[in-house]
């Protein structure tokens, strides 16, 4: 027998965090989030996103035992003002049971047909710097902290309960020895006397504070025109400064300014915490934070998380400049392999910025629409 309910309480919303800890025990490819950090960001109190989204969280039971997980969503900023009449659906997760994976979804499609939406997408989050997707290729590569891990009867399940793909992700890795110099050195210089640029490089996260409000304005305009982008809120924009840049090294976080000190470009980096994130096992203390803290200082790997241009400077090589920068950081710290976040296969103009370094594609990921 199955049977859902919601999760309400904070000892309800624990256990909904923790059910992927029983579910991937033994995987090891699966990197756990921490579970302190879970609880604030479904605080509808703490967590922003709910300024502009409601969201409810369900756990599957069978035979008295938690099977599966999901959380049902609405972006109402995305609903009115883009006229996307779509209820999405995110952190999900379930045993090899299609008909539990059917009883969530339907939770789903209650809340969309209560508002007269009309399809149902995901796995995505509340926003555009939420995980997003369902893997579907890589499973025997290891997880990032800005990703979700599943097994790969997930899309199997979405597409025998009639599902179509609606977006596909690639994420890639190179070896840091890829990286040639004289791909970007003399576009450098040339792109930064043409146009008069200057490149911004920090030492501590009290230098990067006063530009974070302009990365943010920045993110909102140089991103505008992808599928199902909805703009960070100024309310937003504070809970991620306060929550993220300072956990972020700042020698990761690269703007390049113009000659009336405009932020026309940025990119952040940051160490993989994956290892260490399976070591502290969803918690901080007692043990949590120190792994995370040697991963920040010592790791060799790099995640490339997010990178902009403004759209009056974007097909003018002003990547060259941030990838300058870059190269010149990680050959001091001893970079080893670099890798890209999830994103979208048909993004041309994105995967071009990287061909030069030769990367590999070593997982693809895909949202699933149906219709309600």
């Amino acid at each position: 027998m199955i049977t859902v309910k919601e999760a309400i309480t904070k000892k309800e919303l624990t256990e909904y965090i923790k059910f992927p800890f029983s579910l991937y025990k033994d995987n090891e490819f699966w990197v756990p989030p921490l579970i302190a950090d879970e609880l604030e960001t479904f605080d509808k109190t703490k967590n922003p996103a709910f300024e502009n989204a409601e969201a409810y969280f369900y756990i599957a039971y069978k035979d008295d035992k938690i099977a599966g997980r999901i959380t049902a969503i609405i972006n109402w900023a995305e609903v009115n003002g883009q006229q996307k009449k779509k209820v999405r659906f995110g952190w999900f997760d379930v045993i090899n049971d299609i008909n539990v994976t059917e009883a969530l979804l339907e939770k789903v499609y209650e809340l969309g047909r209560k508002n007269n939406l009309e399809y149902v997408e995901g796995p995505m989050g509340f926003s555009n710097l939420d995980k997003v997707g369902v893997l579907t290729e890589g499973f025997d590569q290891l997880g990032t902290m800005v990703t979700w891990y599943n097994h790969p009867y997930y899309a199997t399940h979405f597409e025998q309960l009639g599902y179509v793909v609606e977006k596909e992700y690639v994420e890639s890795k190179f070896p840091f020895s890829n990286v040639k110099p004289e791909f970007f050195q003399k576009a450098n210089e040339l792109v930064k006397k043409r146009y008069q640029l200057n490149a911004l490089n920090f030492k501590s996260t009290k230098e990067v504070m006063p530009y974070v409000d302009k990365m943010f304005d920045l993110f909102n305009t140089s991103y505008a025109n992808l599928s199902s982008f909805v703009a960070i809120s100024d309310v937003q924009k504070e809970y991620f400064k306060k929550k993220y840049i300072s956990f972020i090294n700042p020698e990761y976080i690269k703007f390049v300014e113009d000659k009336d000190h405009n932020i026309i470009a940025f990119s952040i980096v940051m160490p993989s915490f994956s290892r260490a994130l399976q070591k502290a096992k969803g918690k901080l203390f007692p043990f949590g934070i120190f792994h995370l803290l040697k991963a920040k200082k010592q790791s060799k790997d790099m995640l490339f998380y997010l990178i902009g241009v403004h759209p009056e400077y974007q097909n003018k090589a002003v990547t060259a400049i941030i990838f300058n920068e870059y190269y010149d950081t990680f050959k001091e710290k001893g970079i080893e392999n670099c890798f890209r976040t999830p994103e979208l296969a048909d993004n041309i103009a994105i995967h071009n910025l990287w061909k030069h370094f030769d990367p590999k594609v070593h997982c693809r990921r895909k949202t699933f629409r149906k219709n309600l």
